[in-house]
């Protein structure tokens, strides 16, 4: 197999791994009968933190991105994607095509697993959020503002911490992501990937999830090109920044 074809089915695995694990831990605390039924908020940041580690690890032959905005702010940075990898526009499709199919996989493994609890009487707002994200305050123009924020922080750390001596690697990521959740995550659950939001939010329309309710197409747009602009601004001023 090629290198761009190892870098995709690297991608998928990795993201279905992060939606899997991501996608579970907030089941864990929204379903009823689920042990950790009421965990709150910091028990999701966390399990989300380490779903991202471990997503890195499984995608290392394509460098971890599991993001269409990391690619994209790779890509604006003219940053090899990953060893022998250039950063052209029909590898970044490449990318973000795997990163979806993945992260749709991982979201229907999420389900399977809870899917005696997703059986149980509970609020179709609460299902639709183990999917994808949504507002705390439904304000479009300030939750695209939120996502962006939130996910320049990502990018922009991701671009200049190949600068840095440190060897934590995807521990930082995942303490990264602990923390953008702990910190800016209130406002829209911050999906901060668009593929996160987007592979689960398709899987949960499409899925026979008992009384699931709507599929909260109208603010899709947001967790999608909230992040991407964030991606580019990051990649921008991240490899501006390095030299």
């Amino acid at each position: 197999m090629s290198l761009i074809g190892d870098a995709f089915v690297s991608e998928l695995l990795g993201s279905a791994v992060l939606i899997l694990l991501g996608a579970g831990s907030v089941a864990t605390v929204l379903l009823p009968k689920s042990k950790g039924f009421n965990g709150g908020w910091l028990l999701i940041n966390f399990g989300w933190g380490f779903a991202v580690m471990a997503g890195v690890y499984v995608a290392y032959k394509s460098g971890g991105h599991l993001n269409p905005a990391v690619t994209i702010g790779l890509f604006v940075a003219g940053m090899d994607f990953a060893k022998g990898i250039d950063p052209t526009v029909s590898h970044m499709l490449v990318y973000w095509a795997g990163q979806l199919i993945g992260a749709f996989i991982g979201a229907v493994l999420a389900f399977l697993a809870f899917k005696k609890h997703f059986d149980e009487e509970a609020d179709p707002a609460a299902k639709l959020g183990i999917f994808s994200t949504g507002p705390a305050i439904r304000s479009y123009g300030w939750n695209f503002v939120t996502e962006l924020l939130g996910t320049f922080v990502l990018v922009f750390w991701v671009v200049v911490s190949g600068k840095t001596p440190t060897a934590l690697g995807p521990l930082a990521v995942a303490f990264l992501i602990v923390g953008i959740g702990a910190s800016l995550g209130g406002p829209t659950g911050y999906a901060i990937n668009p593929t996160r939001d987007l592979g689960p939010r398709i899987a949960h329309f499409i899925l026979p999830i008992k009384a699931k309710g709507s599929s909260d197409w109208a603010y899709s747009w947001v967790p999608i090109l909230g992040p991407l602009a964030g991606g580019v601004i990051a990649g921008l001023l991240g490899s501006w920044y390095v030299g």
